[in-house]
């Protein structure tokens, strides 16, 4: 890959760290370290999720900001990007030191195939591997004859895999590892590849909408704007499992409308392209999006020749829409980084991540009636 700036280094850091739902820390800790310097106010609500403030009219004078508005009377807007990644579940432990996982978020072996992974012990992180098993075998071996196309043809999935630790029941113990212990693809395997004019990696979903995020943040401190409303960054938790960090932010920050950042799906049944500009998503399977909210982000990005997409997506859920279907958020908008094969070996331009950062900070600064909707 090319000689990295700013944005692709760190965009590398957060993908080698890991961050499944619900232990998001090592995450954050990038985060916070790249946010704390360009917002008026930075914290950890009780979620988990990262919140950055930047005030509309300077820096503020007291913390009143950290707590929810009178509904109806602020036209904050909150802009999430979530932290945490698809990942696995020990399920049980085998005497001989095998696990038996379940996913983590909606994942599946093959997405994601057998290899390293990293077992993440209370006490200890330590490398191990994923397989399935040997191919030279038959019938006798049920679960790998079972995978096989030409015999049993049925789909890999985790009951017929399992994790090969080389360590006993004692020495697993000892490094913390239990049922519940998180387990994630290993950090040899989450290496950006140069692929033309794109980039590719596993988690994409959701890193590279926290450096879009991160960015958007750190170019309104360096250009000295403020935004036209009071403006919450969270970088959100659990997300992959039901937007949970993403509702909690949304029901106790002030503001009436949620935006998320995330990876766009690409294909066909959307009219899609990976080779499009940022994809502007009009509804998904929870929500319809404020058609206000996503007319003016179509606008931005035709302003700067971005050539956005519009979308109207299945399958799909982000903390915006999660938020609106949970009732704390009454106005939700989504804006997507183009993404070919999301949750799998993710492929995206490299120019996406400026396009969604530029097209943030255009948002949050030029004054616009229809972003606040009646709460003006």
């Amino acid at each position: 890959m090319a000689e990295p700036d700013a944005t692709d280094a760190l965009l590398q850091e957060l993908l080698w760290t890991y961050g499944p739902c619900g232990q998001e820390d090592e995450v954050r800790a990038v985060c916070a370290r790249e946010l704390q310097p360009v917002v008026d106010d930075m914290w950890t609500d009780d979620a988990g999720n990262l919140v950055g403030y930047i005030a509309a009219g300077g820096p503020p004078k007291s913390t009143d900001h950290r707590h929810r508005a009178t509904a109806g009377r602020s036209a904050a807007t909150r802009v999430m990007a979530h932290m945490d990644e698809l990942s696995m579940l020990v399920k049980r432990i085998e005497p001989d030191g095998s696990l038996h996982l379940t996913q983590l978020g909606t994942m599946y072996p093959g997405n994601f195939g057998l290899g390293p992974v990293a077992v993440l012990g209370e006490h200890e992180t330590f490398t191990a591997v994923l397989t399935l098993g040997s191919e030279h075998t038959t019938k006798e071996s049920p679960r790998i004859w079972q995978t096989k196309p030409d015999k049993g043809d049925q789909a890999l999935d985790w009951h017929h895999v399992y994790v090969f630790t080389g360590r006993t029941d004692d020495e697993l113990a000892a490094a913390g590892v239990h049922p519940g212990t998180r387990v994630c693809v290993e950090r040899s395997k989450r290496t950006l590849v140069e692929v033309g004019d794109y980039v590719g990696c596993y988690f994409l979903d959701d890193r590279a909408a926290v450096t879009a995020l991160l960015k958007a943040a750190r170019v309104l401190r360096e250009r000295g704007r403020r935004p036209a409303d009071d403006v919450y960054v969270v970088f959100t938790t659990n997300e992959e499992i039901g937007g949970v960090g993403g509702s909690y932010a949304s029901a106790s920050l002030p503001g009436t409308l949620t935006l998320a950042l995330e990876v766009g799906p690409t294909e066909r049944e959307y009219g899609t392209t990976v080779g499009g500009g940022p994809i502007v998503g009009y509804s998904d399977a929870l929500c319809v999006y404020d058609k206000d909210v996503a007319d003016r982000l179509m606008e931005i990005a035709d302003d700067h020749g971005f050539e956005p997409q519009a979308a109207v997506l299945g399958a799909f859920m982000s903390d915006a829409s999660h938020s609106k279907a949970n009732g704390v958020t009454p106005r939700a908008g989504l804006l997507c980084l183009p993404t070919l094969s999301t949750h799998g070996y993710e492929v995206m331009p490299r120019r996406s991540i400026d396009a969604v950062a530029e097209i943030v900070v255009d948002f949050v600064v030029q004054p616009d009636e229809t972003r606040s909707g009646a709460t003006r």
